[in-house]
C-alpha cells in the first residue's frame, strides 16, 4: 500500500523561496515513507502580475526550477509532482503546465492544462486566464507510478466531465488535480466537484492545492484532499494553513469499487 505526500502551499512572487519550500517538504515527504510528492497549481510562482512575471516565465528559470526538482527527486529517491508552473510556450503566450519527476531520473513527463479560466465572479474579481496562456490540447496519462496508472489535470480542468471520462476510458488508478482555487468556487463547489471526478472514473484523486492570501494579493481555498474511488475523503487539509500531509492509497480499492459500481464497462456512445 503506498503512502503519498501532500503539499498545501502559499506560493508567493519569489521562485527561490518556493523551490526551497519544495525541496524541505520532499525531504521530509520521504523521511515520513512517502513514495510520492504532489504539489499545487503554480507551485513555483504564484504571480497574477503578468508584466512582473514574464521576465521570469520568458527566462531560463523554469528550465532551472526543473533541473533542481528533478535531483531531489533522484537524491531522495521519491516521484515528484509539480502540480504547475508557467512556462514559455511556442506561441508567445505562456503555458500552465504540470510536471511530474520520477525517482530514477528519466525525463519529466508534462501536461498543459487545457481549459482557462475566464470569468467575472460576483466578488468583482475577474479573470482571463485565456489572454496570457494557451490550452493545451491533449489527455496525459503515466504508467507505473507508486499510484499506478495517473492522469493529469489542474484545477479548472475539474469542471470539464468529459476529460475525466477520458481518463476513465484509459482505467486510470489516481488522478492529480492540483489548483490554485478561488475562495468563493471553492467553498460551494471544490468537496462535491472532486468527490464526483473520483466516482465517475472510478480512481483516487489526490488534490494539492494552494491556500491563503498570496503576496500578489490574492486569496486561495486550501483543503488539499485525497478522495478514493467511492467518493470518501481520506484527507482534508483544510483552509487554514499550508502544511504536508500523508496518506495511504489502497490500490485494491479501486477493483472493488469497479466491481461494484462497473460504471466504466457499462458505458456506451452517447448519440450526438
Amino acid at each position: 500500500m503506498p503512502k503519498i505526500a501532500v503539499l498545501q502551499m502559499t506560493s508567493g512572487i519569489d521562485a527561490a523561496e518556493n523551490l526551497a519550500v519544495i525541496t524541505a517538504a520532499a525531504r521530509d515527504a520521504k523521511a515520513g515513507g512517502a513514495a510520492m510528492l504532489f504539489t499545487p497549481e503554480m507551485a513555483l510562482l504564484l504571480d497574477r502580475n503578468r508584466k512582473r512575471a514574464g521576465p521570469w516565465i520568458n527566462s531560463e528559470a523554469p528550465k532551472d526550477c526543473a533541473r533542481a526538482i528533478a535531483q531531489v527527486a533522484r537524491d531522495e529517491q521519491i516521484d515528484i509532482v509539480i502540480g504547475s508552473m508557467p512556462v514559455a510556450a511556442q506561441s508567445g503566450k505562456f503555458a500552465n503546465r504540470s510536471f511530474v519527476f520520477g525517482a530514477h531520473g528519466a525525463a519529466p513527463v508534462t501536461y498543459d492544462k487545457i481549459h482557462m479560466f475566464d470569468v467575472e465572479l460576483s466578488t468583482g474579481e475577474t479573470w482571463r486566464e485565456s489572454s496570457a496562456y494557451e490550452a493545451g490540447g491533449e489527455i496525459v496519462t503515466i504508467d507505473d507510478t507508486p499510484v499506478g496508472r495517473l492522469g493529469l489535470a489542474i484545477c479548472y480542468d475539474m469542471r470539464f466531465p468529459a476529460l475525466f471520462e477520458g481518463l476513465g476510458r484509459r482505467r486510470c488508478d489516481a488522478i492529480a488535480v492540483p489548483a490554485a482555487f478561488t475562495v468563493p468556487t471553492g467553498a460551494a463547489h471544490w468537496h462535491v466537484l472532486l468527490r464526483a471526478r473520483a466516482i465517475e472514473a472510478s480512481a483516487f484523486v489526490i488534490a494539492a492545492a494552494q491556500v491563503g492570501t498570496h503576496e500578489d494579493g490574492r486569496e486561495t481555498y486550501g483543503h488539499s484532499l485525497v478522495v478514493d474511488p467511492w467518493g470518501e475523503v481520506l484527507l482534508d487539509m483544510g483552509g487554514d494553513a499550508p502544511g504536508l500531509a500523508f496518506c495511504d492509497i489502497d490500490l485494491g480499492r479501486i477493483a472493488d469499487v469497479r466491481a461494484q459500481v462497473p460504471s466504466l464497462a457499462n458505458a456506451r456512445e452517447i448519440p450526438k
